[in-house]
């Protein structure tokens, strides 16, 4: 594959998570979070996006978010989990997508806020309005999804690099 073509990078936050007596890593999703992990599986793999690979934090959320949401695609995509994607500012969130093969065009990132919001707000140099507003009006709440398309390497992921071209929240 070519660095000079079109690639794909979705943020989707955790789906909403429980509070029982347990450590912050290993709080598991609410009864709303299964609901909402499946509905955005769902919306994924009706994006028609074959993903190459899924990034996942290692907490429980993330990690029950991702199998009920990949429970609906199509093709399960390669999944990594990813210590470094807890807690990650977007910074660290840029770094670890720079370790992505360039073989890989389309990628999946499981994680949490404020870090997935954050990440799609610096990486949209451009956006479709309606995108961008409806974003900006829901802001990031659990289970939603960014959808950004940016030309190059993954080397060359930074700040204003990409394009915000979808995004959907459980209540759109």
């Amino acid at each position: 594959m070519s660095v000079a073509e079109s690639r794909r990078i979705v943020l989707f936050r955790h789906a909403k998570a429980d509070w029982p007596q347990v450590t912050d890593h290993e709080r598991p999703l609410a009864e709303r979070g299964r609901k909402d992990a499946a509905e955005a599986g769902r919306r994924l793999a009706d994006t028609g996006v074959p993903f190459d690979q899924a990034l996942c934090s290692t907490s429980t959320r993330t990690r029950e978010t991702w199998k009920l949401a990949v429970a609906e695609f199509p093709q399960r995509p390669k999944t990594v989990y990813e210590e470094r994607i807890y807690e990650a500012s977007p910074g660290e969130l840029i770094a670890v997508l720079n370790e992505t093969p360039d073989d890989l065009r389309n990628v999946l990132v499981i994680g949490h806020n404020p870090g997935m919001e954050g990440l799609a707000e610096i990486l949209a140099g451009s956006a479709d309005e309606d995108v961008r507003e409806r974003m900006g009006r829901r802001g990031f709440p659990t289970a939603a999804f960014a959808v950004l398309t940016f030309t190059g390497s993954w080397k060359d992921v930074e700040p204003g690099v990409a394009s915000l071209v979808d995004y959907w929240a459980p209540t759109d």
